[in-house]
């Protein structure tokens, strides 16, 4: 992460507030149970199964080069250059690296960060590590299935979770609700 991309997130953050999710924790629940409701009509429900491992080559070789540093090296892509920050369509937002749905776009907010940010998540969906990057200890999540690095999870986020599940767009794929191609 580059220094202003840090200083960036750390100035916008106070700005996260300004987002409107479910009022209550049991609107986030709800939230957390009907994520199916947003798969394309007809697709197969997909559930975190067996663990992807694949080789260094057979990742480099799925992903383009900008994920593959996000997710297999735990980069972070530069701030404000996700074409997904700006996805306003229902759909869900899956793992680059092996298409587990990961967020709904009714858990998306506008966090002033530059990233896709995110209120809450899919249940049972990422693993947690602590992350001494920047010398203060941060909360880093990976998929559950492939092990692909995210991004990092906030307590300055929207009431009522106060959570800002800030993650890096390249390690995301956006699927539309309505089946179009993205």
């Amino acid at each position: 992460m580059q220094r202003r991309d840090f200083l960036f997130g750390l100035a916008a953050a106070p700005f996260a507030a300004l987002a409107a999710p479910p009022a209550s924790m049991k609107g986030i629940e709800e939230l957390q149970k009907n994520w199916k409701a947003f798969l394309p009509a007809g697709a197969a429900v997909p559930s975190p199964g067996e663990a992807l491992k694949l080789s260094k080559d057979e990742w480099k070789k799925r992903l383009p080069p900008e994920s593959y540093r996000v997710l297999r090296e735990e980069a972070t892509e530069r701030s404000g250059t996700s074409p997904l920050n700006e996805e306003k369509r229902a759909g869900l937002f899956a793992c680059a690296g092996c298409g587990l749905p990961l967020f709904t776009s009714e858990m998306k907010f506008e966090s002033g960060t530059g990233w896709p940010s995110f209120f809450t998540t899919i249940p049972g969906v990422f693993e947690m590590k602590k992350d001494f990057y920047l010398i203060y200890p941060r909360t880093e999540y990976h998929c559950i299935r492939c092990g692909g690095h995210h991004g990092h999870l906030f307590d300055d986020g929207p009431q009522p979770t106060r959570q800002r599940w800030c993650n890096n767009g390249v390690a995301l794929r956006f699927i539309p609700k309505d089946g179009s191609k993205v």
